[in-house]
């Protein structure tokens, strides 16, 4: 039989790259027999993973940018740092879809049929993580926005408005972009060595902390914090924008749950490479994981009235109103105390 080209992969753990064979032999020297390989565990999902990216790809891309367009009018409209930080979010998402489900399955994969070079997977890498940080990390902004609102209304007042806003949405996709860097020496779970590494592990490690097991903590401990605060003090005031931010962090927690459980079982139980049911479940994860890119509108279109009205505006062509007179880059100097919780909805 021919030998198998050494191969390097992404890092999601869903396809395998041909790229040059450092230690092959002048072409001058005979041919050596390889040395024996140890059989991997097979790939039980066939084409089933580019059919369901190629389908999520093309609804949620559309209808992500359907979003960023209805957020955009309404962060405008209200300056609400709320938008602004689901504006974000969208962002996030649509640059997750283009780098990793469209750059990463189905360009390597289906369309280059895997001849990429290395430096071009290594780069990909980088900017994969950095879309899944960024994703990740503006969730928690709304979330500390969230508690802040509800929780200190009238600080939240002195220190929200778009123009820091914006500035701290910068910030979290500059440090995104940095913590994204040392994933370029990232190999996927199929890839690792048997056992992985010190590298391998300390790279895993650093993935689940970052996109799951910190993130979510945050999460757990201000949403108790916000729902204790709303049933001491029984107003409807937020209780939309509560209700949004706590179905977004619920999606997140549990369809990035599996991947995070896989990569833990992969360090420690048994390998992707050699266990066909670690391979079968991680692939599986991955495809869970992605859906998340594209469920957020309609979670917003179910709990906000504003924001599917302003869906049928953009889809009806209509034109954008103007933002709202005194509503600039700081907040307005007269505020209305019995109105504080209620500004704070969508």
């Amino acid at each position: 039989p021919v030998p198998k080209p050494s191969v390097a992969s992404d890092p999601w753990g869903k396809m395998t790259v041909p790229v040059p064979n450092s230690t092959a032999m002048s072409w001058a020297q005979p041919e050596l027999e390889p040395e024996p390989e140890l059989e991997r565990s097979p790939c039980l999902v066939g084409i089933v993973p580019i059919v369901y990216y190629s389908v999520l790809l093309g609804l949620g891309l559309p209808v992500n940018i359907l979003t960023v367009v209805a957020l955009s009018r309404l962060a405008t409209r209200t300056k609400k740092s709320s938008y602004w930080y689901l504006l974000a979010l969208t962002t996030s998402d649509i640059l997750t879809q283009v780098f990793i489900i469209f750059v990463g399955f189905i360009l390597q994969t289906a369309i280059l049929a895997r001849a990429v070079p290395s430096a071009f997977i290594h780069t990909v890498n980088v900017l994969e993580f950095t879309a899944n940080h960024a994703s990740t990390w503006v969730t928690v902004l709304l979330t500390v926005d969230r508690y802040v609102a509800l929780c200190h209304p009238l600080r939240y007042r002195t220190v929200s408005y778009p123009r820091r806003t914006r500035k701290i949405i910068a910030a979290v996709f500059a440090a995104a972009l940095a913590t994204g860097i040392p994933f370029y020496w990232w190999l996927d779970m199929w890839r690792d060595a048997d056992p992985p590494t010190a590298l391998d592990t300390v790279l895993k490690w650093l993935h689940c902390v970052t996109i799951y097991f910190l993130p979510c903590s945050i999460f757990l401990a201000t949403n108790s914090i916000i729902i204790r605060k709303l049933k001491q003090r029984r107003r409807a005031g937020g209780g939309k924008t509560t209700a949004l931010l706590l179905a977004v962090t619920t999606v997140f927690i549990v369809l990035w749950a599996p991947r995070t459980v896989v990569m833990m079982c992969h360090l420690y139980v048994a390998s992707v490479r050699r266990d066909w049911r670690v391979h079968l479940a991680l692939d599986i994860a991955n495809m869970v994981a992605m859906l998340n890119t594209s469920l957020n509108f309609f979670l917003y279109c179910f709990v906000s009235q504003t924001f599917r009205r302003t869906v049928g505006e953009v889809l009806r062509g209509h034109p954008r109103h103007g933002p709202c007179r005194g509503s600039g880059h700081f907040p307005p100097p007269a505020l209305k105390p019995l109105k504080l919780l209620g500004s704070t909805a969508l």
